[in-house]
């Protein structure tokens, strides 16, 4: 991807414009080539996942200046126990081997991008990893990727940056606050000065919009309605808890439901991207199914809407690709929970952003949560609407 591969026109105003969050200016962070200097800024964006590991050079407009990929790395070493459903697979020597093989994977990402023309505008990194994560001692212990167990992936992050001659501040945010951030500067999210959105995939997570501004909380994991719990007699959730939205409404859930209620595959795959497709014909089953989790997503929306008064809930992640079989008894369970004045308008949209959500949140959140090193840097135009490709 080159610079002319915007995500979007320049032609619509900046991300926040009603409340900026730009915290006071500090010194540049540049070493004596005066790294970033005299042109618009740019953020180094990373996304980290159990089957890839994405890195981007993004500016303050949305422009794409280079892009970099590489598969996760084997995370399973002895001492680590099975991977979970989902996660990268065969064993490595050692669990540190193996943490120190992910590792390798997004240093080759940073080197990758380093090689850049553009390189000497990067101000800033964004990291966007699957969780859980610590964004105040900058850890994570993905689920899916299970040699990173308390892994300082942000000083990791810090050191190759400085290796590659950008000494430059990396902020960390789970995923679900990635994609929170990225609807709201440039998705379904857009214009919304309250919203709460939701990624619900083989698990369920969620970052927070209020009052215009991104709102990840003191160790990066507020908004996270997967564990919210909706039955409180309902069934136990990995977390600990019981009824959680996750143990309902995530993949997995909707599948293991569906087959424990009667529903019969016609082939081989029993997910519940197969569960969607059978609604989709009119199977009663599958249709209670997406029926159960659209009422778990809904409770916990109006109730997030109740406490905080969001006006609108973006959800994505594969379950959201269901499309009107989950939106459909979301919708329509959703004007029963939200029954008071206040909340009953509130909207439930798919998001916008896809497998962009990212990439694209990690370069937000470092532009929104990091202090400008030097504020002119910045000034680079308004951001853009929803993304396109060219």
């Amino acid at each position: 991807m080159t610079a002319a591969d915007a995500l979007t026109p320049a032609d619509a105003p900046p991300p926040h414009p009603a409340t900026p969050t730009r915290v006071p200016a500090t010194p540049a962070t540049g070493g004596a080539s005066g790294h970033g200097a005299g042109s618009a800024a740019l953020s180094v964006a990373i996304d980290i996942g159990g089957t890839k590991i994405a890195g981007a050079l993004v500016d303050r407009r949305g422009t794409v200046h280079a892009t970099a990929r590489r598969p996760t790395p084997p995370s399973t070493g002895r001492g680590h126990g099975a991977a979970p459903a989902g996660a990268v697979g065969a064993a490595c020597a050692s669990p540190e081997a193996a943490a120190e093989a992910v590792m390798a994977a997004v240093t080759e990402v940073i080197t990758t991008l380093a090689r850049s023309p553009e390189w000497a505008r990067v101000t800033r990194c964004g990291l966007a990893s699957a969780g859980p994560v610590d964004a105040a001692r900058g850890t994570v212990s993905p689920v899916n990727i299970t040699a990173w167990r308390d892994f300082p992936v942000r000083a990791r992050t810090e050191a190759a940056l400085a290796r590659h001659g950008a000494p430059v501040p990396v902020v960390l945010v789970g995923d679900g606050v990635a994609m929170a951030a990225a609807e709201h500067w440039l998705g379904a999210a857009r214009g919304r000065r309250n919203a709460l959105c939701m990624v619900v995939s083989t698990g369920v997570g969620g970052g927070l919009i209020l009052d215009g501004r991104l709102c990840p909380g003191p160790t990066g994991n507020a908004g996270h309605i997967g564990h919210i719990s909706v039955e409180v007699d309902g069934p136990p959730c990995p977390c600990g808890s019981r009824g959680c939205v996750e143990a309902l409404a995530s993949g997995p859930a909707i599948a293991r439901h569906a087959a424990a209620t009667g529903w019969r595959p016609t082939g081989a795959d029993r997910s519940a991207a197969a569960v969607a497709a059978a609604a989709r014909d009119g199977d009663p089953v599958a249709l209670a199914a997406f029926d159960r989790a659209g009422r778990a997503l809904a409770a916990a929306i109006a109730g997030t809407a109740t406490l905080l008064e969001v006006e609108a809930a973006v959800i994505g992640g594969g379950v959201a690709a269901a499309g009107a079989v989950l939106f459909a008894p979301l919708r329509r369970h959703l004007a029963t929970y939200a029954a008071l004045s206040f909340v009953r308008g509130i909207e439930a949209v798919p998001a916008s952003l896809g497998t962009d959500a990212g990439l694209v949140g990690a370069a937000a959140a470092a532009f929104e949560l990091l202090p400008d090193p030097d504020p002119t840097l910045d000034a680079a135009g308004p951001a853009p609407t929803p993304p396109r490709r060219t």
